[in-house]
C-alpha cells in the first residue's frame, strides 16, 4: 500500500475510532478523521462525515486508500447508507476496508450483517472486527456504567450467561493491525478478551476494585426490551434485548486467540481494565 495515501476514519471521536486513530497517527500514518463535526483528532485531518449527509462523502474520501468503517448508531438497516457509501469508496479509490461489526452478528444477519456479507466483493481488501462486548460498557458512559454509579446495579436478561469483555484499546490494536499489515485479512475476526465472565463475576471484580457495592439485577428479556423502548425506538430496543437472551442461552461463552495472534501480546483483562479506570478517574466506583 502507498505510504502516501491515507486511512480514512469514520467514527473517529467513538470508543474504538479515537483509539485507531491515535495509533495510526502514533505510526506516522496519514489519517482523515471523519466525524461529524469534524473535530480535531491529534496529527491526524479532521474532516466532516456524516452518514446521512451524501454532500460529506466526496471530500471524506479524497486520498484515502483505506477506510476504518463504524456503522451509523441505532440504525435498524445501516446497509441502506453504508452501501452505496461502499460503492462510491471503491470508485474513488478505496482498496481496504476494515468493518466493525459485533461477534453476536454474523454475515448475512441483522443490521449490520448485510454490510458484511457484501464487503468481500466490494474490496479486494478486507477485514471485518466482530468483537465481543466492550468492557468499556462498565466504566465509560454505557447504560451499565451510569447504572452502576447512580444506582450501585448492572440490569440485564442474560441470567447466567458469559462473555468473553474485551478492552477496546485490544480492538483498535486489531483494526490497526487489519489496516496496515501487508497482507489484508480478508476475514471475519472474532475479538474477545482472555476470560468468559458472568454478569455476576463483572458486579463482583467492580465491588472488589471499586471498594463500591455492585449488584447484578437479572429481569427478563420483556423487561428489558420495554425499558429500552422507553428511550430508543422499539424495533431497537427488541434488538438489543434479544442480544441479551442469546448471551442467556451461551452464544457469547466462549475465548479467541485474536487479539494475541494478530498484535503478538496477550488481550487486557477485565480486572486490570477496571484498575486503570478508576486510576485514570472514569472508574465506576465514584460518581462523575
Amino acid at each position: 500500500m502507498s505510504s502516501a495515501a491515507a486511512t480514512l476514519v469514520i467514527g473517529t471521536t467513538g470508543t474504538t475510532g479515537s483509539r485507531v486513530t491515535a495509533r495510526l497517527t502514533a505510526r506516522g500514518h496519514l489519517v482523515r478523521a471523519a466525524s461529524r463535526r469534524a473535530a480535531p483528532a491529534g496529527g491526524a485531518g479532521a474532516v466532516r462525515f456524516d452518514w446521512y449527509d451524501p454532500a460529506t462523502h466526496e471530500e471524506a474520501l479524497r486520498g484515502a486508500d483505506r477506510v476504518y468503517l463504524v456503522p451509523p448508531l441505532t440504525a435498524a438497516d445501516p446497509a441502506a447508507v453504508m452501501l452505496p457509501f461502499l460503492e462510491q469508496a471503491r470508485a474513488a479509490g478505496v482498496r481496504r476496508a476494515v468493518l466493525l461489526s459485533s461477534s453476536a452478528i454474523p454475515a448475512g444477519g441483522p443490521a449490520v450483517g448485510r454490510v458484511h456479507q457484501a464487503l468481500p466483493a466490494l474490496f479486494d481488501e478486507w477485514a471485518v472486527l466482530r468483537p465481543s462486548w466492550f468492557m468499556q460498557n462498565f466504566t465509560g458512559d454505557h447504560m451499565h456504567a451510569r447504572g452502576i454509579r447512580e444506582h450501585g446495579a448492572i440490569r440485564t436478561a442474560t441470567g447466567e450467561g458469559r462473555v468473553a469483555f474485551v478492552d477496546a484499546d485490544d480492538i483498535a490494536a486489531v483494526a490497526v493491525h487489519a489496516l496496515t499489515a501487508d497482507r489484508a485479512p480478508d476475514t471475519d475476526l472474532v475479538v474477545t478478551g482472555p476470560q468468559a465472565l458472568g454478569y455476576d463475576d463483572i458486579a463482583a471484580v467492580l465491588t472488589e476494585v471499586t471498594g463500591r457495592h455492585v449488584t447484578h439485577r437479572k429481569i427478563t428479556y420483556e423487561q428489558l426490551r420495554d425499558h429500552l423502548a422507553q428511550s430508543m425506538p422499539r424495533e431497537f430496543a427488541t434488538v438489543l434485548a434479544g442480544l441479551d437472551r442469546a448471551i442467556a442461552e451461551g452464544a457469547e461463552d466462549r475465548v479467541t486467540d485474536t487479539v494475541q495472534r494478530l498484535t503478538g501480546r496477550p488481550p487486557r483483562d477485565f480486572r486490570t481494565h477496571v484498575e486503570l479506570a478508576v486510576a485514570r478517574g472514569g472508574g465506576s466506583g465514584r460518581p462523575r
